[in-house]
């Protein structure tokens, strides 16, 4: 069984998440990535968000389950050390394949991965 994922539990994790940039967008899911601040300790850790725009709060946590499932399955293995990962849900996410949405979460690490292009 795999290790249990570290949660961002606060809003100035999320904020400082966002405030980076740094982020890819999937029919499925955004993910958004930032480097851990100084010494937490924690291999990485992953927030979850889902904003009224995806439904009812049935349709919210539903959501929201089925990123915790697929980020279990996906950033346990190729989500990077030190880093924080936050997935957002979209109006699609509760609907969209399992596959699909894992498809998607794939798709967006490698996008965030990628080393930035300087023009200059």
């Amino acid at each position: 069984m795999t290790e249990r994922l570290v949660r961002l539990k606060t809003r100035a994790d999320f904020l400082r998440v966002a405030a980076t940039r740094a982020r890819a967008a999937r029919p499925g899911l955004v993910l958004q990535v930032a480097p851990q601040p100084g010494e937490t300790g924690a291999r990485l850790r992953v927030g979850y968000t889902a904003s009224r725009r995806v439904g009812n709060a049935v349709a919210r946590n539903r959501a929201k389950r089925r990123l915790r499932a697929a980020a279990a399955a996906v950033l346990a293995e190729r989500g990077r050390d030190r880093m924080d990962y936050v997935l957002i849900a979209r109006a699609g996410t509760g609907e969209r394949p399992y596959a699909e949405l894992l498809a998607d979460l794939e798709g967006a690490l490698r996008q965030v991965s990628r080393p930035e292009r300087r023009e200059g």
